[in-house]
């Protein structure tokens, strides 16, 4: 599906993350605009990390993560970019009120960015709601590099 954002109407998830196949584990994009990011995602059986119960719970930063870079992906977008890898750098507080996202449910993820710098380094406060519920919430760090496949050579600092 695709979403809205200031009157642009931006293309599908896989369009905007660097995410392919199974390891795309959002569903779709519901809200994208300078500063806030919404998507939304249903636990099914037949997902990555899925088992009998469901997702255990500390995917819930992987959702987060993937939120972050669908903000980034749409931010690109706006300007003409192709969607950047990112690195999440690290988390503070993540924590997490269900040991498992049960099957069927439906993940509503958001990614407010607190701090964005045009250097490379990014700081998100994420949450995930179930039914309207907050269940998940962390803060994330994130490195972008403007050449990740130099960085991942160690050609850049």
């Amino acid at each position: 599906m695709n979403s809205h954002t200031s009157d642009i109407l931006l293309p599908s998830l896989a369009e905007l993350v660097p995410h392919s196949g199974s390891m795309l584990l959002l569903d779709e994009l519901l809200h994208a605009d300078e500063e806030r990011t919404v998507t939304r995602t249903t636990i099914r059986s037949d997902q990555l990390f899925a088992d009998d119960d469901g997702v255990p719970g500390w995917v819930g930063i992987e959702y987060m993560a993937q939120t972050m870079a669908a903000w980034s992906g749409a931010r690109g977008f706006r300007s003409g970019q192709p969607p950047r890898i990112g690195f999440l750098v690290g988390t503070r507080r993540y924590e997490c009120d269900l040991p498992v996202f049960p099957l069927g449910s439906v993940l509503t993820v958001t990614a407010i960015a607190e701090m964005i710098s045009e250097e490379t380094l990014s700081l998100f406060a994420c949450t995930i709601s179930v039914d309207g519920r907050e269940v998940a919430r962390a803060d994330i760090t994130v490195f972008q590099p403007a050449d990740a496949q130099a960085f991942l050579q160690g050609q850049q600092a």
